[in-house]
This record gives C-alpha cells, structure tokens and sequence, in this order.
C-alpha cells in the first residue's frame, strides 16, 4: 500500500484511502492475541472463528457465558489447539469486569500481551426516548438508557483499556503505515464497531443513532492521535446486517431494499486487523452489489455481470477528511494558539483577574 508523503495524512499517520482489490492474507493474524468484547454471538463470534482458525489467540468477552463458552469450546476442538479461544465473563458497562477480561486475556496470551481490541458489543435495546409514557401521571418515569450504557460508556471503558495496555505487548513497536504485515507479528491495534447510523440519522432509534455518531466521534478524534500514542485504529460500520440485532419489524420495512451479511462484516474487519499498514480508515458494510465507475469517478448501481463492473458490498466513507475538515481543525487550532502567544502573560493574567470578579461578585451568574 503506497503512502501519501504530502499533506496531513503524513502529519497524523493515516493510511492513503483504502483500496479494496489489494490483497490480504487471513494468515496475517497468526500467533496474535486478541480480544473481543460481545464475542459470543453475531459479527463477535464471527470475527472470533476465523481469526482463531488462522491461528491467533481469541479472548471471548461477554455476558452470555453459555454461547461464549459454547463458542470458545467449539473452537479448540475444530482447531485442535488449546489455547485458540477462551471465554471470560465480561459486562462491559461494568468497569472492574472490563478490567478483568483484559487482566486474563494478558495472562492467557502465550506472549504476555494483547496485539488488537475489538470493541464489538452493543445493543438496540427498545428505544423509550419518545415515549414518555402516560402524560396524565403527575411526572414521568426515568427511562432507561442502557443502549447508552453499553453502546458509549462501554465502548469508552474498552478503549481506555485498550490504551494501556496495547503499549504495554512485549515485542510491539508503534504503528508503521510501511509496516510488512506478514513479518509482523506483535501489533497495537483497537477495532471499533460503528454503524450506518454513525453517518445518518435513524428516526426510530434516536438513541443508538446517538451512540453510534458518538462512536464516529471517539473515532475521528483517536485517529488524529495515533502517531502520538503508536496505536492503530480503524473502524467498522455496519448497514443493517441479518443478524438477530435487528428486530423484526425493521426487516420488515426493510424487505426488498436488501440487507447486509455476517460475512462481509466480518472480512471488513479481518481486513483491518490483519494488515498492519492499515491506519485510521473506516469501511461501511453494506448489501452485495454490482456498480461501475462513470467519467466523473462516481459508481452507479447496473446489473451484475455488466462489463467493467465490480461486485462488492464494502465501502469507505469520509475517505479524504483529513484534507477538509481536520485540516480546518487544524488551522483554527494554530490560529487560537497564535492568540495565546499573541497576548501572553499579560492576557492570561486579565483573565484570571476576570474569573476572579466572576466568582467574588457573581457576575455572568447562570453561566458555570
């Protein structure tokens, strides 16, 4: 994979707009540790398969301890190795039982270390936001927000986690866009789980499309740090894909317009996470189509099979970013810097004096 030299993709270690005809190898993850929160069921337990039957360690973390354990299990005997897959008990909105999943996934691995976090759990739990209920009672009744819990906080527990520990692998250096991913094999590496609904607004969800743009957000900002800590992080978003998550009703509405595939989900992940080159991109997952390139770069959707047409259900969103929007971030936060610098120690001492005024006399009350 060829690398930018130029612009801001050098300044903050991106990877150059992904390419999905470039090869990979599953092998890649061999020898490898890696940890998944929600791995007993759905894209978890896929992603938790197929790497572990191309050789890597999986540590399967999650609330169900009769699928994980079941998985985990299932997995030695196919694989005939002991330590191919193992089940912890893990709630991820509880932050000691996250701080124990990572302490036995390091005690479990034959290297000492964890070489990529998948924060993959989260729910759709029923969406109460817009139903306050019986508007005769004298108040409403708190709603729950679980979907928060494990979509947000939970995905904020497994990263902080992932970034002490990560550094930590024996034998990992920082991520390397010129990396050779088959030599190897010591990496630091957080997958998170987004979704469509990162990108766009679900009406009848409101509160997983809030955690799920929150996702995007931990994401867009993580990425601009990873020469900072050494850390690759990517990212996954899902379109609405045939797995149990989604209820009824939405594929219902759904019928006709198609729907995405475990599998896909799941080689859009190993893509990440097996070649070390790759450095702050995000892939969409959506239904298996047939489109061709027009004269101005766009893809329209033709029947499969027609001439120069390529069949894929994988697509990157935001693929050159960094050269609007993080470039305008990064312009206002030199030219607030250059304030600062511009009024120095006398301008920091004024407003000091004036924060003291506010909190002497209550001026600006109303505003803390």
């Amino acid at each position: 994979m060829a690398t930018s030299s130029t612009g801001l993709s050098a300044y903050i270690e991106q990877s150059p707009p992904l390419d999905f005809s470039v090869p990979f190898e599953d092998t890649w993850v061999k020898d490898r540790t890696i940890v998944v929160t929600g791995g007993a069921s759905g894209f978890g337990a896929g992603f938790v398969r197929r790497w572990a039957m191309n050789g890597a360690v999986m540590i399967v973390g999650d609330v169900n301890v009769e699928k994980g354990d079941a998985l985990a299990r299932a997995i030695r005997k196919e694989t005939g190795r002991d330590g191919a897959a193992h089940f912890v008990y893990c709630d991820v909105t509880d932050w000691q039982s996250q701080v124990n999943l990572f302490k036995e996934a390091v005690r479990l691995s034959p290297h000492g270390g964890i070489d990529t976090v998948v924060a993959n759990a989260g729910i759709q739990a029923k969406d109460r936001l817009q139903e306050p209920g019986d508007l005769s009672a004298a108040e409403p009744q708190a709603p729950s927000f679980a979907t928060m819990d494990v979509n947000v906080t939970g995905v904020l527990y497994t990263t902080h986690l992932a970034y002490y520990w990560l550094p930590k692998n024996p034998g990992s250096k920082r991520c390397n866009m010129n990396s050779v991913p088959d030599q190897q094999r010591r990496d630091r590496n957080l997958v998170l789980l987004g979704s469509m609904a990162s990108l766009a607004p679900i009406g009848a969800a409101p509160l997983y499309g809030a955690s799920k743009h929150a996702v995007l957000g931990l994401f867009r900002s993580l990425r601009a740090t990873s020469h900072m800590e050494g850390i690759r992080v990517n990212m996954v978003l899902p379109y609405f894909i045939d797995t149990a998550i989604v209820p009824p009703v939405a594929k219902l509405l759904l019928a006709g317009g198609g729907m995405g595939e475990v599998e896909d989900v799941v080689e859009a992940a190993t893509r990440v996470v097996a070649d070390t080159r790759i450095v702050g991109r995000g892939i969409v997952v959506g239904p298996k189509v047939a489109v061709k390139q027009d004269e101005s770069g766009e893809f329209k959707l033709v029947t499969k099979g027609t001439e120069g047409s390529t069949e894929t259900a994988l697509w990157e969103p935001y693929a050159d970013d960094w050269q609007e929007v993080d470039v305008f971030n990064r312009r206002i936060v030199r030219i607030l810097n250059a304030v600062e610098q511009a009024r120095g120690w006398a301008g920091w001492a004024a407003d000091v004096v004036k924060l003291a005024g506010y909190r002497i006399f209550g001026l600006g009350k109303g505003r803390w």
